[in-house]
């Protein structure tokens, strides 16, 4: 950077001989503009806006100190050196008010002029490192501020947000209207059956991703005001804001909705999936209330409302006193799962312990309920870890898993079952220092499905996240099982293809509404990841 200074003195000899004895070059500086008096001064330090002003204090028609103050009024930012004849205490208590950074008496030595003048641009150099840093804080903010914004919306949800969060003021601006609204919970499970086993991490991304968009698209049509937020594995809610007060033609629409999102999950993407759904609130703080019931309707199968479909109404009545120890707790889950993620084994045990403790209190709890929740459970790990690119296989096989659990009688015994997987987990080379990568990796694939219509390259997401291009591509690779342009790719061929099953868009409109430009390119890519062209899909 290049700092401005601009001269003011009333004798000329004072400003040539400045202009020639300063060391423009070793200072970084340049000279912007000179007045002999202080009207003049005035005027061109408004047009050049020098960092630096060096100025004498006796000039006709407006003196030195005049012109700083009229400077100041007008929140002049730069830095100013009173270069004056007479040393006076007066007029240097008035510079001091006046913010000036140095008063010097006539003559000068250049010497001692260069050490000033390296002094303040040192000081300017430091504002504006501080700027940048500031700077760079606030782009941070503002490109991670829609994945904070999720992470937010899903604490929410699950109820893991502070209790201080929990006010009106607090609510994030696109969410403030939750506080004159009511609210219910969706909840949707994705069965694990043998198919949905094999995928990979990549592909698995790709079908939640896929899943996102179908029920996204079923429910604006239905309510005008949703939020749709993935848990962990096969878990995700979509949270409804009811506009009618009338709560009979609201479990209605959520029962229409439900059995849509079961049917287009099934017939578009060939998934089986369990519906659930929570109570109306009031109060958008009870809405992790309506999450916990709307997964207890699908872990406890209450209330079938269509046969053909599961589809489950949460009945607190219809619970038994053993059901009724939080089975397969939402908020336990996600806290379980993240810590996991996050390799936080310490966390892990504790919630372990917390619940099972919880589990503990109850009376007559018997040896095939403590079995149940140590498969459970265990599904929460080894799922949570595959969504993160882990696989357990090298640890631990099926059968050995299934046998140790069987052994499993009292609460006690499956707390230190799981805590000493925990450790062996956490404790493993292949998954210490990979948090890191996974959040980058994380923030990735969101970004990529909320911008995968635009220009992107790794290079550009790789001064998002402030990472080398060629290590973040290693990173990525190592995370997903695949490249980031396969990924992208994958990505917008599964909304195109979603789009083109519409019917509301011509081909070509479908190829440039997900990236791609070159219309015969597109069809190639189509064809290449789905085996069939674009055109013919449309015509099914």
């Amino acid at each position: 950077m290049v700092w401005k200074i601009a001269i003011i003195d009333d004798e000329r000899q004072v400003l040539q001989g400045m202009k020639r004895a300063i060391p423009w070059d070793e200072l970084e500086a340049e000279w912007v503009g000179e007045a002999m008096n202080g009207v003049d001064g005035l005027n061109m330090i408004r047009t050049t806006q020098p960092d630096i002003v060096i100025t004498d204090i006796y000039m006709p028609l407006m003196n030195g100190l005049d012109m700083i103050e009229q400077l100041r009024k007008e929140e002049f930012p730069g830095k100013i050196i009173i270069l004056s004849g007479y040393s006076d205490f007066e007029h240097a208590r008035q510079a001091l008010r006046y913010n000036v950074s140095d008063y010097v008496s006539k003559p000068i030595s250049m010497p001692t002029l260069k050490v000033i003048l390296n002094k303040i641009i040192q000081e300017l150099m430091d504002v504006e490192e501080r700027r940048m840093k500031q700077g760079e804080l606030e782009y941070k903010l503002m490109l991670y501020e829609p994945f904070i914004e999720k992470e937010w919306v899903r604490s929410a949800v699950v109820g893991t947000l502070e209790s201080a969060n929990q006010t009106e003021q607090i609510l994030p601006q696109p969410y403030r209207f939750w506080s004159n609204t009511n609210h219910a919970v969706i909840g949707i499970e994705l069965v694990r059956d043998e198919r949905v086993r094999k995928f990979s991490v990549s592909d698995w991304n790709l079908y939640r991703f896929a899943v996102s968009n179908i029920v996204y698209e079923l429910a604006r049509k239905v309510f005008p005001s949703v939020e749709y937020t993935e848990l962990h594995s096969t878990r995700a809610v979509l949270i409804i804001h009811p506009e009618s007060d009338n709560n009979e033609y609201t479990h209605t629409a959520m029962k229409d909705l439900s059995i849509q999102i079961i049917e287009s999950v099934a017939s578009y993407l060939k998934l089986m999936s369990r519906v659930g759904s929570g109570s109306i609130k009031s109060d958008w703080t009870q809405i992790p209330d309506s999450t916990e019931e709307a997964f207890r309707a699908i872990d406890m199968r209450q209330l079938r409302v269509i046969p053909p479909f599961e589809f489950y109404v949460y009945q607190r009545e219809a619970a038994t006193e053993e059901e009724q120890v939080a089975l397969f707790p939402v908020k336990f889950s996600y806290e379980l799962a993240n810590a996991m993620k996050a390799v936080q084994k310490t966390k892990a045990q504790q919630l372990v312990a917390d619940y099972i403790g919880e589990l503990e209190s109850q009376a007559g709890i018997r040896s095939e309920y403590v079995q149940m929740l140590g498969s459970e459970l265990w599904g929460i790990i080894s799922y949570c870890l595959y969504e993160a690119g882990h696989v357990l296989d090298d640890l631990f096989t099926n059968d050995q898993i299934a046998k140790e659990i069987k052994d499993l009688i009292q609460p006690d015994q499956l707390q230190k079952w799981l805590s000493e997987k925990i450790s062996i987990i956490c404790d493993s080379r292949q998954w210490k220092g990979s948090s890191k990568h996974r959040q980058v990796v994380d923030f990735i694939t969101h970004y990529i499905h909320e911008h995968y219509a635009e220009d992107l390259t790794l290079a550009i997401l790789s001064d998002k996240v402030f990472i080398s291009r060629n290590h973040l591509s290693i990173i990525f690779k190592n995370m997903t099982g695949e490249t980031f342009n396969t990924y992208l790719t994958r990505v917008r061929i599964e909304k195109a293809r979603e789009l083109l099953l519409e019917r509301n868009m011509l081909v070509y409109e479908v190829a440039e509404s997900v990236g791609y430009k070159n219309f015969p390119y597109f069809s190639l890519l189509f064809k290449k990841m789905t085996g069939m062209n674009p055109t013919d899909l449309i015509k099914l």
